[in-house]
This record gives C-alpha cells, sequence and structure tokens, in this order.
C-alpha cells in the first residue's frame, strides 16, 4: 500500500486525461446524435394532456 500512494499521485494527470476522453467519445459517438436530439426537443413538445394541480 506504501508504494502504491505515490504512484497513484504521480498518474492523476492521466486518470484524468483518461476520464475526459471517455466522456468526450460518449458525448460524440455516432449513436449519440438522434438520441441527444430528442432528448433537446422534449421541453417543447406539446404535452397532450393539461397538467393538474393536486393540492
Amino acid at each position: 500500500m506504501h508504494e502504491l500512494l505515490p504512484l497513484l499521485k504521480q498518474l492523476w494527470l492521466v486518470w484524468f486525461l483518461v476520464l475526459f476522453l471517455g466522456i468526450v467519445f460518449w458525448a460524440f459517438r455516432p449513436g449519440a446524435k438522434r438520441r441527444f436530439e430528442a432528448n433537446a426537443m422534449i421541453p417543447l413538445n406539446d404535452d397532450p394532456s393539461p397538467a393538474r394541480n393536486n393540492r
């Protein structure tokens, strides 16, 4: 354990770079565009039923 901690402290930048690149790949993968566009349109879609106030 005493040998592992200094190694992890030295490699923290590598860990964050791998995490960042993974998130970028997830966001810009080819199949994500259609899903993200559909999610972006959710606030603009008309709700077929009026909202009810349950007070």
